[in-house]
């Protein structure tokens, strides 16, 4: 089993910045790829990030491309989130996944364990 615990949430204002941290326990995280999800009221949830397996291949969403940055520390089991420049339209719960390979990927069909999210709210 993998258990990932989020942390760093919160509120903040508009163009602010924020670090979301997530630590990983059990079994293997370094070979694999780690993902940022985030789900806001009455949306589905969506893609956010992801990093491969050793951090040398990186995917953003377009609406967070420049003002977002993963990063992950093997050593630690840690994935982090650096959000810079929020907007209000970046509330949401974010999740923080292990992919099911070491590898880059968009859907979350491609992930298959999850945390419990934390809640980041953006007030302009």
């Amino acid at each position: 089993q993998v258990q990932l615990v989020e942390s760093g949430g919160g509120l903040v204002q508009a163009v602010g910045s924020l670090r979301l941290s997530c630590a990983a326990s059990g079994r293997t995280f370094s070979g694999y790829a780690m993902g940022w999800f985030r789900q806001a009221p009455g949306k589905e949830r969506e893609f956010v990030v992801v990093i491969s397996w050793n951090g040398g291949s990186t995917l953003y969403a377009d609406s967070v491309k420049g003002r977002f940055t993963i990063s992950r520390d093997n050593a630690k089991n840690t994935v982090y989130l650096q959000m810079n420049s929020l907007k209000p339209e970046d509330t949401a719960v974010y999740y923080c996944a292990r992919g099911t390979t070491g590898w880059v990927r968009t859907s979350e069909y491609e992930y298959d364990y999850w945390g419990q999210g934390t809640q980041v709210t953006v007030s302009s």
